[in-house]
């Protein structure tokens, strides 16, 4: 690929660790301002006018909402899509209900779905409240994204957290059913990003840190993909059998670097100082 016309982002481990930005994120977004891009993260946990801030508060340029497309997002236009006007039950995050309201209405007494996110909220109550909506009242279970754990930074420490596919079986394992899953590496988050920005996946480039999820759902698109190793996946790790990004770079200021160099109809000619 010598030129790109659009590119697909995910940002934890690619960006920013937690409250860090990575080197290198701040010139790699100017270097890709002039082209058409959108950032696609499995994480519900914040809206995209929390990501805005979040952005400004890493000292990263400040970019407009409609550039990003979160699984709590996803899971809305999904749920809509199935039901228009449908009730739902949510256990997670704070940003994970205030996004789903915009497409349904927040029911715990006859909700059509469950839906599972990432983030504070599961409990022996919200178990329980969650587990009698599938079993008596029909409801669907749902879960944003297939994450069995995610990395995250607090108070400057590495930490492992629960993702949305540890914290959904609870619910699958009490009722027997089994969650509908909405996050990378299923198409959706790609195709709303796709359709945002007016592009077909044999033009976009996804960049991303994780084979499992990242990667190998755009390969699964025809999509081309680039692999950096600065979240999860780290240097030196050995690919998953049948996934061969098409660039496996160690930082985004390497990959920006092929980039100048292998597509200068895009990126133009790199300057060198000396």
């Amino acid at each position: 690929m010598s030129t790109f016309k659009a590119l697909l982002l995910d940002m934890d481990g690619v960006l920013f660790h937690g409250d860090r930005a990575l080197p290198g994120a701040d010139e790699f977004l100017q270097a890709i301002s002039h082209l058409p891009y959108c950032f696609i993260t499995n994480n519900p946990i914040r809206t995209p006018a929390m990501l805005v801030e979040h952005f400004v508060r890493l000292g990263l340029p400040r970019v407009d909402e409609s550039r990003f497309v979160t699984s709590g997002q996803a899971t809305g236009e999904w749920l809509a899509r199935q039901q228009p006007d449908f009730g739902f039950y949510a256990v997670g995050a704070a940003g994970l209900h205030q996004t789903l309201s915009q497409y349904g209405n927040y029911d715990p007494e006859t909700a059509d779905f469950v839906v599972v996110g990432e983030g504070e909220g599961l409990d022996f109550d919200t178990l329980t409240i969650g587990i009698n909506l599938i079993l008596k009242q029909g409801a669907r279970l749902v879960c944003t994204n297939p994450d069995h754990n995610v990395d995250a930074s607090i108070d400057g420490m590495h930490r492992v957290l629960p993702g949305g596919g540890a914290l959904v079986a609870p619910f699958a394992v009490a009722t027997g059913q089994t969650p509908v899953f909405i996050g990378k590496p299923h198409p959706l988050l790609y195709e709303m990003a796709m359709q945002r920005l007016g592009v077909a996946a044999p033009d976009c480039v996804m960049v991303g840190d994780r084979p499992d999820t990242d990667i190998a759902g755009a390969a699964a698109l025809k999509m081309a993909t680039a692999l950096v190793r600065t979240g999860r996946f780290g240097r030196g790790e050995k690919l998953p059998s049948g996934l061969e990004p098409d660039w496996d770079c160690e930082s985004l200021t390497a990959l920006l670097d092929r980039w100048r160099d292998a597509c200068p109809e895009s990126f133009g000619t790199k300057t060198k100082a000396g």
